[in-house]
């Protein structure tokens, strides 16, 4: 049975609360931030992502090291990156765009992995996006640093081979990604305490734990139950009913969302050299998105 191609209006709405809560959350991390060390705050999230939920999602069947290489990806290399990269080394809005590279990196991984080659328009896509990056990069200053740029640039490789593992495990049956999501997420945690241990100390952990208020508290869970559980629960289920063209698109929006609660709720400033770089990124990702629905659609039109 195919998937339709058109999304209904409330489930329209809901991929929007979904991409809401994604944007958002660059906001609600660095507030996050302002108490709790970036790796302990990675293995906290995840860990509340796993458990308790873990006793009620039955383990999906598929192998345990591909449950561990997902985690560890998603975990260690995306959260975990992401957030050492925003203490103080990237700003939310600029970070919220930059990760979204993880789409080309993700489309790059597969065409090695299956030997096909880039199409035009996806080096047309790439030139643009990358010239956006450019225009941050050329705009090095006390909120966002070179070593920002490259630390969120190496979180967004890491979800791209993240989605290549989870991807891997869908082409062999169904598989309930909540569930997956959730027991993969256990597997970030000993790292991620490992090197918070290491690197962050644990004077610097005793103490954060002990400043920690509800707010902090409060933004622990939503990365966990809101972001995490919630968000990518509700997209798989979104993935599995409609077509990907028809939900895929709308993770565009999760850069407006970002950098405009970063300007409304952090204050972040956005002058002209910020959304002039959104403008490139995100009409790259356009590009690579939906060009080939374009292109479908006109083929069509011709032929009628």
């Amino acid at each position: 049975m195919s998937q339709p191609s058109v999304i209904s209006v409330r489930h329209l709405l809901l991929a929007l609360v979904v991409v809401f809560i994604w944007g958002t959350n660059f906001a609600v991390i660095k507030i996050a931030l302002n108490d709790l060390p970036p790796l302990l705050f990675a293995a906290l999230r995840f860990l509340l992502a796993a458990v308790p939920a873990m006793f009620f999602f039955k383990r999906p069947k598929v192998a345990w090291l591909n449950l561990a290489a997902y985690g560890l990806l998603i975990g260690v290399g995306q959260f975990g990156l992401l957030y050492l990269a925003m203490q103080g080394h990237i700003s939310p809005g600029l970070a919220s765009l930059v990760v979204q590279l993880q789409v080309f990196f993700t489309i790059g991984l597969a065409m090695v992995l299956s030997g096909e080659r880039p199409r035009k328009f996806q080096y047309v896509a790439t030139v643009v996006a990358a010239s956006g990056i450019a225009v941050i990069a050329a705009h090095i200053d006390g909120t966002t640093t070179l070593k920002g740029l490259v630390l969120v640039t190496l979180a967004a490789i890491s979800w791209a081979c993240g989605n290549s593992v989870s991807r891997a495990t869908v082409r062999h049956g169904p598989v309930n990604m909540l569930a997956y999501v959730v027991w993969s997420s256990i597997f970030a945690v000993p790292p991620l305490l490992l090197l918070s241990l290491w690197l962050e100390g644990w004077p610097r952990i005793t103490h954060s734990l002990a400043a920690a208020n509800a707010g902090t508290w409060l933004a622990v869970a939503w990365q966990s139950f809101g972001n995490s559980i919630f968000g990518y629960g509700i997209w798989g289920w979104l993935l599995g009913r409609y077509s990907a063209a028809s939900v895929t698109p709308m993770a565009l929006l999760v850069p407006i969302f970002g950098m405009g609660a970063s300007a409304l709720v952090l204050y972040e400033p956005l002058p002209g050299w910020k959304i002039l770089a959104a403008v490139l990124v995100m009409t790259g990702l356009a590009i690579n998105v939906l060009w080939p629905r374009l292109a479908g659609w006109m083929r069509e039109r011709e032929k009628t």
